[in-house]
């Protein structure tokens, strides 16, 4: 499977003159970080606030993979949230219902599918992690990409890729509602979302979403699933050049 995996990508590379930005999560299961969160929610700011550092943490990417999920679900209220999505509350609602959890709320925080009171004041960000599989995902700069998953035959088989574009330094003067007044700063916010079934078995390809917004600056994250439920299996994540949407 690893010798498959690296002719995959060096044929994609081989026939790709643009250039090509590489990202492998390693065997080790990197954590993903998913932030539910709103601009139309006073309780929110500190938990993004919290996200945000999370750029200086050494284990960003390599140990964990942070996501900023915005909600709509409260732009009724009096401000409706740029980076909000119904597909993004959707998604917070089948977590509950497959955890069999009551109701949702933000500020939210998943840690690998889990919900995770404890963020606040963890020590470390990524949760205890064992040997999953590698997940390599090559993007060149007219976004197409492959990307490739090493299933380790003792787990359970991922059949979807998930593939997010992230804006960082993003900020926002909030007019109306709860936090009206306040200048917001977000980090890792999920600007596009993309899922893409397998043809062969562990191997993706197609393009990476377009950003709703623009950003100053942009990551990627992607992520296997089974396809039968939410719950992440392996992720990779960072930092693209700014180039890939330049286009």
């Amino acid at each position: 499977m690893k010798f498959l995996s690296v002719i995959f990508l060096a044929v994609f590379l081989m026939s790709e003159p643009l250039k090509a930005q590489q990202f492998d999560s390693g065997e080790t299961q990197v954590s993903v970080i998913e932030l539910f969160t709103s601009e139309g929610c006073s309780s929110c700011p500190p938990a993004d606030r919290w996200l945000s550092r999370l750029q200086n943490d050494p284990e960003l990417w390599q140990g964990f993979v942070p996501l900023a999920f915005h909600v709509d679900y409260w732009d009724y209220i009096g401000w409706k949230d740029r980076f909000a999505s119904k597909e993004f509350s959707q998604r917070q609602r089948r977590y509950a219902k497959e955890y069999n959890e009551a109701t949702v709320y933000t500020p939210g925080v998943r840690r690998n599918g889990d919900e995770w009171r404890g963020w606040p004041f963890a020590k470390s960000i990524k949760a205890n992690a064992e040997k999953v599989g590698a997940l390599k995902i090559s993007v060149a700069n007219d976004r197409r990409f492959m990307a490739s998953y090493s299933h380790i035959e003792t787990n359970t088989q991922a059949s979807v890729l998930n593939v997010a574009v992230l804006g960082l330094n993003l900020e926002t003067e909030v007019q109306r509602g709860e936090n009206r007044g306040k200048t917001l700063k977000h980090d890792f916010v999920v600007l596009g979302l993309s899922q893409y079934a397998t043809a062969q078995s562990g191997y993706w390809q197609g393009e990476i979403p377009v950003p709703s917004s623009t950003a100053p600056s942009y990551a990627i994250a992607a992520w296997v699933s089974d396809g039968r439920n939410v719950k992440p299996i392996q992720a990779v994540g960072g930092f693209l050049d700014a180039s890939v949407f330049a286009r």
